[in-house]
């Protein structure tokens, strides 16, 4: 099993602009900001070309500003609880931010769920199983199938169970090779470093590419449901542009796009 480290960059994400924490906390304290509120979010990495899309919108509506950091989920969480100002979480799950609460770095009360995720098996290649993925994925015939790293990933323990619900984990494993977020596993398939993976439903959604190969949106009963949840943290506690954000996930026009991505909504 392999586990990608320096080769890629923690927070890649494809044709997503990405701000450093670092940059992120210089933008919101450089004085030319001073006529809106800067949000700063720590989002999951399926869903960081959801947040660029709803970017606009948001500016658009409150007047606030919108700066974001992409990372996996546990990758993040690490970042919270070394005291990065991220005033939003937009988790790919809902352990972490109901940790996060229990902690007291998430503030009572705000945590819901903006999202529903779908987990897909891509390949590049068209036609490659045929109309029966888990037949192709049983046969082993593949030098490497990709997928988020269980530890720091949510998509990634779903696509462990799946492997395991269709009895195939302990064929494959030796075959598997890990991105440090949803991110990055997409690159791994799109790159051709890996035959297939399990990817975010919503990263073969984008409107700005068709994606072409073989694709199989995988039954949710192989898996535990994928409930992203999004906190406000303590940092933004008092911060009208984060408590903005998170109301305007749930306006009916966020919704739509989120959908539009391949997301549920509750």
């Amino acid at each position: 099993m392999l586990r990608l480290r320096s080769c890629l960059p923690t927070f890649a994400v494809r044709r997503v602009p990405r701000v450093p924490l670092a940059c992120a906390l210089a933008f919101a304290l450089w004085p030319g900001w001073a006529w809106a509120d800067a949000v700063l979010v720590a989002v999951a990495a399926n869903f960081a070309e959801v947040l660029n899309e709803l970017k606009p919108g948001f500016e658009r509506r409150t007047g606030h500003v919108l700066v974001a950091t992409t990372g996996s989920t546990g990758k993040l969480y690490a970042q919270i609880k070394g005291g990065a100002p991220f005033q939003v979480l937009l988790s790919a799950d809902a352990h972490t931010p109901e940790r996060l609460e229990r902690e007291g770095l998430g503030v009572p009360g705000t945590r819901y769920t903006y999202a529903l995720g779908q987990l897909a098996l891509w390949s590049k290649t068209p036609g490659l199983w045929s109309g029966d993925a888990v037949a192709y994925l049983r046969a082993g015939r593949l030098r490497h199938v990709a997928l988020a790293n269980p530890e720091l990933a949510p998509y990634g323990i779903a696509a462990r169970e799946t492997l395991q619900a269709l009895g195939v984990w302990d064929a494959l494993k030796d075959k598997v090779v890990m991105g440090q977020n949803i991110g990055q596993t997409h690159s791994l398939v799109a790159t051709g470093a890996a035959d297939v993976g399990f990817v975010a439903l919503s990263a073969l959604k984008s409107p700005r590419q068709a994606v072409e190969g073989s694709v199989w949106v995988v039954p949710a009963r192989l898996h535990s449901p994928i409930v992203q949840q999004a906190v406000l943290l303590a940092p933004g506690r008092d911060a009208p542009a984060a408590r903005a954000l998170l109301q305007y996930l749930k306006s009916d026009e966020a919704r739509r796009t989120i959908e539009a991505w391949g997301y549920g909504v509750e």
